[in-house]
């Protein structure tokens, strides 16, 4: 009796592993379009957000805009932050023709006629909240018209700006 191991040659094996690449590659394709979509949020400036959202929608939104540092309100114990933000320009060419960030900034919050919105934010006060910095927030516009900030992030142009080198003329 002779010993013998039949082996497989056939194409099943290679069609397994074409099959399992395929079902791989949608696996990969489908996160990454997932992951896209998740991330693409639209910024809204605080007059388009009051122009278009709906309160009390319940709807994740960015929006953007230039804090007022006299209303600034924290209270340590319960971690609630409140302030004011006016409405200042996203787009960077009005920005740039308004005189930079900094000029944009400080306009937004010493002009009156400024669309202006409460922000309520539960968690540690950052330390770069104070007066004109660009605070950028993600959360949801409650039925009263207060934006409730589940994530809060601040530019402070004037902090940078002894930090940045002169520019040399070569």
């Amino acid at each position: 009796m002779e010993n013998s191991v039949e082996t497989n040659t056939g194409g099943g094996g290679r069609v397994k592993f074409i099959v399992g690449g395929v079902l791989i590659l949608a696996a990969v394709i489908y996160l990454i379009a997932s992951a896209t979509q998740a991330g693409a949020q639209y910024f809204y400036t605080v007059e388009e957000m009051q122009a278009k959202v709906e309160p009390g929608d319940g709807k994740q939104l960015r929006v953007t805009g230039a804090v007022i540092g006299d209303t600034i309100e924290y209270d340590p114990e319960t971690l609630t932050l409140t302030f004011d933000v006016a409405h200042m320009p996203a787009d960077n060419e009005i920005l740039n023709e308004e005189g930079g960030l900094a000029q944009a900034l400080y306009d937004a919050v010493n002009d009156p006629t400024r669309t202006r919105m409460q922000v309520v934010y539960i968690g540690v006060k950052p330390d770069l909240l104070k007066n004109e910095a660009q605070a950028i927030m993600t959360g949801t516009l409650d039925a009263n018209g207060v934006f409730q900030a589940d994530e809060l992030l601040l530019k402070c142009p004037t902090k940078y700006e002894d930090a940045a080198p002169e520019q040399v003329d070569a």
